[in-house]
């Protein structure tokens, strides 16, 4: 299977810290707009929210782009390989099965920024949800309808 240049990159010096705040970055398989059906993304949502009431990660913002997830969290008990392992096993799982479809939904790997200390986290957290903005998918942040954050 093909990776794209430098995915092997992503695992090298990897290190999981519980309580330290991440953002994490996992691309769709040949970044395909999966998540342009916001049903889709719901139930990515959905596998989320379960790994924040299991408490195995404080979920602080997120948004779901057509082909791609932001989500900065605080680092519970997981390290970050196994969080995004069952996050993408999971939701690759229920839109598989929502599709009637097979296959892998992900790409192998991931991208995480431990946060430094000094690094405001409701910056990252507001630059995370002005994705769509950017992107120039929406106007404004509140007509996209795949976001959220603790600080509403």
């Amino acid at each position: 299977m093909h990776q794209p240049p430098g995915s092997h990159a992503l695992r090298k010096g990897r290190y999981s810290e519980a309580g330290r705040i991440y953002l994490l970055t996992s691309v769709t398989q040949n970044r395909v707009p999966v998540f342009a059906d916001w049903r889709l993304g719901r139930l990515l949502v959905r596998e989320m929210r379960l790994l924040h009431d299991d408490e195995r990660v404080n979920s602080l913002a997120w948004v779901i782009m057509p082909d791609h997830l932001h989500w900065l969290i605080e680092l519970q008990q997981l390290p970050l390989d196994k969080l995004m392992r069952q996050l993408n096993s999971r939701s690759a799982i229920a839109i598989n099965r929502a599709c009637g479809g097979q296959g892998r939904l992900w790409q192998k790997g991931f991208h995480d920024h431990a946060l430094r200390r000094d690094e405001d986290i409701q910056a990252v957290a507001r630059y995370v949800i002005a994705n769509p903005l950017r992107a120039g998918l929406v106007r404004r942040v509140g007509d996209y309808p795949l976001w959220d954050a603790v600080w509403l």
